[in-house]
């Protein structure tokens, strides 16, 4: 009889560890997240609200948890809690792009080049 009691005590500790890796600590995992985007926001960059709604942040007020998002012209003031999804400002994605576009350009460039140094010196 005592192995039964045993049994039932290891089988609820067991349920609860299960419980904490399935459940809990992503959860947890995603909270801090999601505290980090909300600290990492600035001026300029491009959200998404959890509504949905697309807007670029013209100002943070964390003294009230706001933030006031340009929508096409229209501002409109949300709490902090309602940004679901944050890309950066477009002036970092467009400064971090225009190189890579910039020396593929430049190589087919000297590809094509190439070819016709070719034809021509053939002739």
């Amino acid at each position: 009889m005592k192995g039964g009691g045993l049994y039932s005590i290891i089988m609820l500790v067991l349920m609860f560890a299960i419980m904490y890796f399935l459940l809990i600590r992503p959860q947890k995992k995603q909270q801090q997240q999601w505290q980090n985007m909300i600290n990492s926001l600035k001026r300029g960059d491009h959200v998404v609200t959890r509504g949905g709604l697309h807007g670029v942040i013209d100002e943070i007020d964390t003294a009230n948890k706001t933030v006031t998002l340009d929508c096409d012209g229209i501002f409109l003031v949300f709490s902090l809690n309602a940004i679901g999804n944050v890309q950066k400002a477009a002036t970092e994605t467009q400064a971090a792009s225009a190189p890579k576009a910039e020396s593929k350009e430049e190589s087919a460039k000297d590809d094509s080049n190439d070819g016709s140094k070719d034809e021509s010196e053939e002739k």
